[in-house]
């Protein structure tokens, strides 16, 4: 039997602008990309650590591209449990 082997990469895209931290991570899937975003903002009473805020939006942004795959695998289960006409 053959072995299915694949090799993904996510890539991550971070701005951070007064505060506020954006996270953008893109999955290929074989001609599709599949994408997440995430946020943190800091509290203006709160000291500044950059990395702080990049690791909270990676990971949200990480989490949601994660939501946003097992939902494209659901919707392909189905199609094969109840095919169209």
């Amino acid at each position: 039997m053959p072995q299915h082997t694949q090799d993904w990469q996510v890539r991550l895209h971070l701005s951070e602008e007064e505060g506020t931290t954006k996270a953008r991570a893109v999955l290929d899937i074989g001609g599709t990309a599949v994408t997440g975003q995430g946020v943190a903002r800091r509290n203006p009473h709160d000291r500044d650590i950059p990395e702080i805020g990049d690791e909270l939006a990676a990971g949200r942004a990480m989490n949601d591209l994660a939501q946003k795959l097992l939902t494209i695998a659901r919707t392909d289960i189905e199609g094969l449990s109840h095919p169209g006409p």
